[in-house]
């Protein structure tokens, strides 16, 4: 599973370029988030394309950002990609943050109990998730997903969770549901009733639906009062997503997901 498989994001940064009050900052983070999407390194008339801006204007952009060392240029190919000082500013920031300190462990512990793949992700609305924090059981079954990845905020078992605790109308929700991308997609009826199983269990699930064959669960998790702001997500296939087993994960998830929602909030 990959950011890469949903194309829709690149409308969506564009959209966000034309409604920005700072547009000199929504430009750079724009064409950030675009190249470290791309598999590949992007020329300029490339990155303007699809984010709708000037070429000169995007050069102008990506000169600074070169120089700043976030951005690096290959002069053979006139191509630009991410330079190292990216992962600085994220190690940096992972350290200071207190979700991934005090969910890392947690996320560790559920790996190797269950045998999965674990993740943290950060909320943003119904806009997107960030995946920030990640641990892998090392069994034969892995997730390609990388900290740092984002999808659709509606996307999967996290999606549910959102529409479930986010006190969202339907007239916000129907549109965005409708551009996900699923190898077995639910109904709108189907997804609808998953919602409310989850808004009463306190615990999502997508048994296939977003990728075939793989079972997700995803729990929420509060920082402050109202919407949550994260959410702990575990992912697999085998027998810990069947028969006893998944009952006992979403227990255990729901456990820790409550836990650290009391760390976070003090």
């Amino acid at each position: 599973m990959s950011s890469d498989q949903h194309p829709v994001i690149d409308s969506q940064l564009a959209t966000s370029l034309k409604a920005s009050k700072a547009p000199a900052i929504s430009r750079a983070a724009a064409i950030l988030r675009l190249l470290g999407k791309r598999s590949q390194p992007m020329g300029v008339q490339a990155i303007a394309r699809e984010l709708g801006l000037v070429p000169s204007t995007c050069l102008y952009v990506l000169r600074a950002l070169a120089e700043e060392e976030l951005v690096a240029f290959d002069p053979d190919t006139k191509r630009y990609a991410l330079d190292a000082g990216v992962l600085t500013l994220a190690r940096q920031w992972l350290r200071h943050d207190q979700f991934h300190e005090l969910a890392q462990p947690l996320l560790d512990r559920l790996a190797r109990e269950f045998g999965l793949t674990t993740l943290g992700a950060q909320l943003f609305g119904l806009d997107h998730i960030i995946v920030t924090a990640m641990s892998q059981s090392g069994e034969a079954f892995q997730l390609s997903t990388q900290v740092g990845s984002r999808f659709p905020a509606l996307v999967s078992a996290t999606g549910r969770c959102i529409a479930a605790f986010g006190g969202w109308s339907d007239a916000q929700l129907k549109p965005r549901f409708e551009k996900l991308r699923w190898d077995e997609a639910p109904s709108w009826e189907e997804w609808k009733a998953q919602v409310t199983e989850a808004r009463e269990t306190g615990i999502a699930v997508d048994a296939g639906h977003y990728i075939s064959g793989v079972t997700v669960v995803a729990a929420p998790v509060w920082k402050t009062e109202g919407r949550p702001s994260h959410a702990l997500v575990a992912i697999g296939i085998g027998s810990a997503m069947r028969g006893e087993g998944l009952p006992r994960l979403k227990e255990t998830l729901l456990g820790a997901s409550r836990s650290l929602s009391d760390q976070l909030s003090g």
